[in-house]
């Protein structure tokens, strides 16, 4: 591919898994499960390679591309078409989604081949690939919102897939009405952009900024930019789980695995995160913004993560992990370090798609029981799953030399270096939560990796005790085993990037020019990246130098302190747990947000709503305006009708009566005065 991409090759890249979705969905039984497997994943693997070609050509030949490809309509001034915004942003996210999607292709042939939707599954993971890749693709703020509500209509699919199953009903509507929350605010803030900027275009926009940013939101004080940019984190807040709007994303678990992995790792979740990088020329004229972002991140961080130690589930485990991480990428936004936010964006995709499929992994080897109590020396029986989650982890942490450490680390100092008031908060937040996330996630690998075999004489997930009885004897009916091929393979591939892809892409993604045109910060406002180049003297010494830091010593202390709890001492735990047993209560109920959003929130809606249907709609429109007006027309008509009586002489009295009267009135200024002196007027 030359410095000039083409065209047609870009319109490739969404449309190959558009078009393996269709004929997996809607040619499924004709082709066959292998025919849609092989169709679906030959579609994300043509994207994959044009993304790569895509990426070579932005960072090493410079190439750029912003054009209209479709233009839907133009409504005077304001044109809403279909185009494409091809920079150093846009390349990284295409080969991000691609990657992480073909792996999870591969990883469900062996994940879902007893499944009786296998088709329709590989149907709506192809969709949800071409809905994340129109998202990061767009070049305007209309076919944003498109892929922005297309991945939440195809997560809705996919959360629940299996329809059959009542908690997956429940978690795939709580997961469509929260991020219907978030989206209203979203589409508010793309609707102020329009309104006072005139254009959907991005670079349009973008142009008009410091006009915005001097512009007061109507009958108010307020900056209209800061009310714009606090509308569109809204939208972030909710398809990037953030406090309070993150409720849906550990109930999403009832997925299939693969859509874990999909959703949480480096689609979905991240949309937000994309989305304010990219906003970037808007939220950096709104300190006030940036404060919020910033603040409602290190709540997420250290809060959802404190959820993460007491989970069993080990799923669960990894969601709360993932809340926990998509907190730093918030904060990281905040401090105005938006590469840094996206470069964790990216090396979090691989390794927690590492983690996820080998949590599936697990599942298969466990004969899908999901509870970490019941596992313990897996290692000696799944070598492949074991090593490669012990990577994961490893890059979860922070470990020097892994990719997590290099982009987890850079956020912590851009916070530190920050000046927007929330920042000393945010800092303590992403430091404690440096120990927490050692903790909880060190606490699932001990547990299900080392220690006691806990799975001899385990029932499987819903057996009976009848089949229970009858398995008893047969402890080699509980043995764990390695997955097939197509399940380790992906981990494998996976976890090669969860390495080293920190160490290879820290100096161009944020000390180089790879964002130069997609990130705009104004280092005088907020030199935190400023600060960061400062101190940056190489992969291997920033290496060498974390071994040194708090966070290292952190992390490490989380590490030791699981072990002793869960390896050495399991007696410590049981004992705290009944010492600080109102705190587990509160943290077993998630602090009670879903009550709160079930028994206030909802109540309160269902009220409103109540008295809007009745008093509104039934008592004020039907009743008043509707039915009252009809009312009124016919009894008028009834008075009216009491007068047509059919007889002559009543029509002539009135018409004399008539005549009368409209004398009298002609006459009136004549006789007025003779009236008067008669009466003494």
């Amino acid at each position: 591919m030359s410095a000039q991409l083409s065209q047609n090759l870009l319109l490739t890249v969404p449309l190959a898994p558009l078009a393996g979705a269709i004929v997996a969905g809607f040619f499924g039984k004709t082709v066959g499960r292998r025919g849609s497997h092989m169709v679906t994943i030959l579609g994300v693997l043509i994207a994959f390679i044009i993304s790569a070609m895509t990426l070579y050509s932005v960072a090493v030949d410079g190439a750029r591309f912003n054009a209209t490809v479709y233009e839907w309509m133009t409504l005077g001034a304001l044109k809403m078409e279909v185009g494409f915004l091809i920079d150093g942003l846009t390349a990284m996210m295409m080969c991000v989604v691609t990657f992480v999607s073909l792996m999870v292709h591969i990883y469900t042939i062996g994940y879902m081949e007893e499944d009786d939707g296998y088709q329709r599954f590989f149907s709506y993971i192809s969709l949800f690939t071409f809905s994340m890749l129109m998202l990061v693709m767009s070049n305007n703020m209309l076919q944003l919102f498109f892929g922005w509500e297309a991945v939440g209509l195809v997560s809705y699919l996919l959360i629940g897939f299996w329809y059959k199953k009542p908690t997956a009903i429940f978690a795939n509507m709580k997961a469509f009405l929260v991020n219907r929350v978030g989206d209203f605010g979203f589409i508010l803030g793309i609707g102020l952009l329009v309104a006072f900027g005139g254009s959907l275009n991005y670079a349009e926009t973008f142009a008009k900024a410091d006009i915005l940013s001097q512009m007061l939101f109507p009958g108010t004080d307020w900056a209209l930019l800061t009310v714009a940019c606090i509308c569109l984190f809204i939208g972030a807040m909710g398809k990037s789980a953030q406090f309070p709007l993150h409720v849906w994303l550990p109930d999403s678990m009832e997925g299939p695995t693969p859509i874990s992995a999909l959703i949480h790792a480096a689609t979905m979740v991240t949309a937000g995160i994309f989305m304010v990088a990219r906003m970037s020329p808007l939220f950096e004229l709104s300190d006030t913004a940036l404060n919020f972002v910033m603040v409602i991140g290190a709540i997420t961080a250290l809060f959802m993560g404190f959820l993460g130690i007491i989970q069993n589930d080990i799923k669960r485990v990894v969601a709360y992990s993932t809340l926990s991480q998509l907190g730093y990428m918030t904060v990281a936004l905040g401090a105005s370090a938006y590469s840094v936010a996206v470069f964790h964006l990216m090396t979090h995709a691989f390794f927690k798609a590492l983690l996820f499929l080998g949590a599936g992994s697990v599942i298969i080897g466990m004969h899908h029981d999901q509870d970490i109590r019941n596992m313990g020396g897996l290692r000696k029986y799944m070598p492949i799953t074991w090593i490669t989650s012990l990577l994961g982890s490893l890059a979860l942490i922070g470990t020097p030399l892994f990719s997590g450490f290099y982009s987890k680390d850079s956020i912590i100092e851009a916070v530190h270096a920050s000046h927007l008031p929330g920042a000393g908060f945010a800092y303590f937040a992403v430091i404690a939560g440096v120990f927490v996330t050692a903790f909880y996630s060190f606490r699932m690998y001990f547990l299900v990796f080392h220690g006691k075999e806990n799975f001899h004489h385990k029932p499987f997930p819903q057996e009976d005790a009848a089949e229970h009885d009858a398995h008893h004897a047969h402890d080699e009916d509980h043995t764990p085993h390695e997955s097939p091929w197509v399940v380790t393979v992906p981990l494998v591939l996976l976890a090669i990037p969860s390495v080293v892809i920190g160490f290879m892409t820290i100096q161009p993604m944020l000390f180089g020019d790879f964002f130069k045109d997609a990130i705009l910060v104004n280092l005088h406002a907020h030199p935190a990246m400023e600060e960061l180049a400062e101190g940056f003297h190489g992969a291997a010494a920033m290496a060498l130098h974390g071994l040194s830091t708090l966070p290292f010593w952190l992390a490490l202390a989380g590490v030791v302190t699981a072990y002793v709890f869960y390896m050495v001492a399991p007696s410590i735990p049981a004992t705290l747990a009944k010492v600080l047993r109102p705190l587990i209560i509160v943290l077993e109920n998630k602090y009670f947000m879903d009550w709160i959003n079930e028994n206030i929130l909802a109540r309160a809606a269902r009220l409103i709503g109540t008295g809007l249907w009745k008093g509104g709609d039934a008592g004020l429109i039907d009743g008043i305006i509707i039915n009252g007006s009809a009312k009124t027309v016919g009894g008028i008509a009834g008075l009216v009708r009491r007068a047509q009586t059919g007889y002559l002489y009543w029509y002539a009295l009135v018409m004399i009566l008539g005549v009368m009267g409209l004398m009298t009135w002609q006459l009136w200024p004549y006789i007025k005065p003779q009236f008067s002196a008669l009466f003494g007027l």
